[in-house]
């Protein structure tokens, strides 16, 4: 199985170096440019359209994988993560309000991978009748609708988004190698070759952006692949653990930013600010980079327990559990105390220095 996977990755890899080339261009052309701001980090405009160099990366290996066969047991994973780059790239455009890819968009890619086959398996076996169903059903929706609006969030800093997706969909390759599953490798293989390739241009200081729809269309892969993982562990609770936990990232920012913004009596999603992680983090002088990478180390440090816990016995995977939630609870308690630009200092930034309507984070 690694060869297959590999192949998938390399030539993800080369593709989405390449294609970003013309990709930039036609950003640059067609005016698709990313603006200085008071909550942005780059001084100046920055191409979008990374996304579509991604997105032809996976597509293209995965199509010279399999020789051109339909690619029937993840057609709709391909299907809803094509729609979410079609929606985000409209976003990018402003031809979209923001607010109804969260409400609209992420939940109609749900419903596409449930009809496609692909859905949590948490109550099925526990609950009598067609509750189980009805409820992994509705637990499916709002995984990918959680998971994908927390990487589009996560897209705040160089490199950050695509780097996450890349380990992310790295441990989600190691875990399905591990268990047989060929298809789900390979997809989870070419996101990380597309995802490595584009942060050559991405990675700080960033030549190109990969706008809403690049973001979109990651998480949602990573968040579709993670329902798509059957692995073979020592209890069942792992089995939805291990989700959870190659994705801890994004999922403790964005805990971080609506716990935070909560507190100061804003609405989470509709109040965009440099009050993430990564923002707090650089504000204590180790930069932007310093701070992405190490956030690429946590990234790591969380698909290693996830590997780790499909080992684990029932009654250490709840000690396990007890203690990531304590764990959360005590990063977000120290992160809530590091330096970072209040939503009313940026209040006063835009009246001076006003910019162009664009999706929160």
């Amino acid at each position: 199985m690694m060869g297959p996977s590999l192949l998938t990755f390399a030539i993800a890899f080369v593709v989405s170096l390449a294609v970003a080339v013309p990709v930039r261009r036609l950003a640059l052309r067609f005016g698709m440019v990313d603006l200085p701001g008071p909550r942005k980090i780059h001084l100046e405009p920055v191409p979008l359209l990374g996304g579509i160099s991604i997105y032809t990366a996976v597509i293209l290996a995965l199509l010279v994988l399999n020789r051109g066969e339909p690619l029937r047991p993840i057609a709709g994973i391909i299907a809803a993560a094509t729609l979410l780059l079609l929606i985000g790239t409209l976003d990018d455009w402003g031809l979209l309000h923001h607010q109804l890819k969260l409400f609209l968009g992420f939940p109609i890619a749900g419903l596409i991978l449930l009809a496609s086959g692909t859905r949590a398996q948490v109550f099925s076996s526990r609950l009598p009748g067609r509750f189980g169903t009805i409820a992994d059903a509705i637990l499916t929706v709002f995984w990918i609708t959680a998971i994908t609006a927390s990487f589009s969030i996560l897209d705040y800093m160089d490199g950050l988004c695509a780097g996450i997706a890349a380990i992310a969909s790295l441990f989600i390759a190691t875990l399905a190698i591990l268990n047989s599953q060929v298809l789900v490798a390979s997809l989870a293989a070419a996101v990380v070759g597309a995802a490595l390739g584009y942060l050559r241009w991405n990675f700080s200081p960033a030549k190109m952006f990969m706008g809403d729809g690049g973001a979109m269309f990651l998480g949602f892969l990573v968040a579709a692949m993670a329902l798509k993982l059957r692995i073979s562990a020592a209890s069942q609770t792992a089995a939805w653990l291990v989700p959870v936990l190659i994705v801890g990232v994004p999922i403790l920012d964005t805990a971080l930013v609506s716990v935070s913004r909560l507190g100061r009596g804003l609405i989470p999603f509709t109040s965009p600010g440099k009050d993430h992680t990564g923002h707090r983090l650089a504000n204590c002088g180790i930069g932007t980079r310093g701070s992405v990478l190490l956030m690429y180390a946590a990234g790591a440090g969380f698909g290693g327990l996830a590997v780790v816990c499909v080992r684990l016995a029932p009654g250490q995977i709840a000690r396990l559990g007890a203690l990531l939630v304590l764990a959360l609870c005590g990063a977000i308690a120290v992160l809530e105390y590091l330096p970072f630009e209040r939503q009313g200092t940026k209040a006063k930034q835009l009246s001076t220095h006003p910019t162009p309507p664009e999706s929160a984070t």
